[in-house]
């Protein structure tokens, strides 16, 4: 797969999943994906998109098409994204729509918690503001991260 066929996969992955909100464009992707900070947590029906830095490492965006939500892709994306932060990061961030339920049950699962609010963050048509948790995991030096169980996701 080329790059360029990356960037147009994650894009419509993310078209897909983001249908109440502005969705990312290939060209966003591919500038992301020239830093050297970022990574990419690849899935056939899904993405996690990673920026690690400074000791901190945060979630940019994670998406999973539709008809395979629910069915523990994000839960193993995000996995994967803590697996690799010991000796890189000391703790992980993250933003999430306060009304993402499945979501943020997701992230307590895998440890995080609500450290902020982001008051009107999301823009969801040209009345609808909506909150954005920001969420906060310690990254504990000599423990990988267990398992996650399965966690309702949603994008």
């Amino acid at each position: 797969m080329t790059a360029a066929d990356l960037t147009e996969r994650l894009a419509e992955i993310h078209r897909r999943a983001f249908v109440t909100e502005r969705a990312w464009q290939a060209a966003e992707f591919a500038d992301l994906l020239n830093n050297r900070y970022v990574q990419v947590f690849d899935a056939a029906q899904g993405f996690a998109l990673t920026r690690t830095v400074a000791g901190e490492s945060e979630l940019l965006t994670i998406a999973v098409a539709p008809p395979h939500q629910r069915q523990g892709i994000a839960a193993r994306l995000v996995q994967e994204w803590l697996a690799t932060l010991e000796g890189t990061a000391e703790t992980a961030f993250l933003e999430v729509a306060a009304d993402n339920t499945g979501a943020i049950a997701l992230y307590h699962v895998a440890g995080f918690e609500k450290v902020a609010v982001r008051r009107g963050y999301y823009h969801r048509g040209e009345s609808v503001a909506v909150d954005a948790w920001v969420m906060r995991r310690a990254i504990t030096k000599g423990k990988a991260p267990d398992s996650l169980p399965y966690a309702p996701e949603s994008s």
